[in-house]
């Protein structure tokens, strides 16, 4: 079994930054991909970033240019680096191993 356990949410302030971490541990077959999701209160989970094995990224459109997405192969970590933050991105975010398992999950709230 997977485990994925993320770390570097909190509170700050619009304009902050924040950096995510998530390290995988565990039954780890070969990754591929790696995800970083978020919900906010009352909003269905939506997909926030992604990284293939190879580096390339996808980002949604609403954190592009703020945002960015990087992992460590060795470690199996994954970071998603959060600039310009707005209050639109408080959320609870989880990172993701399609097909292995999600984090837990770590809150991100941005004042205004």
């Amino acid at each position: 079994q997977v485990r994925l356990a993320e770390s570097g949410g909190g509170l700050v302030q619009a304009g902050g930054s924040l950096r995510l971490s998530c390290a995988a541990s565990g039954s780890i077959f070969s990754i591929n991909d790696m995800n970083w999701w978020r919900q906010a209160p009352g909003k269905q989970r939506e997909l926030v970033a992604s990284i293939t094995s190879s580096g390339s990224t996808y980002y949604v459109d609403s954190v592009k240019g703020r945002f960015t997405i990087s992992r460590d192969n060795a470690k199996n970590t994954v970071y998603l680096q959060m600039n310009s933050l707005k209050a639109a991105d408080t959320a609870v975010y989880y990172c993701r191993i399609p097909g292995q398992g999600w984090g837990q999950g770590t809150q991100v709230t941005v004042s205004s």
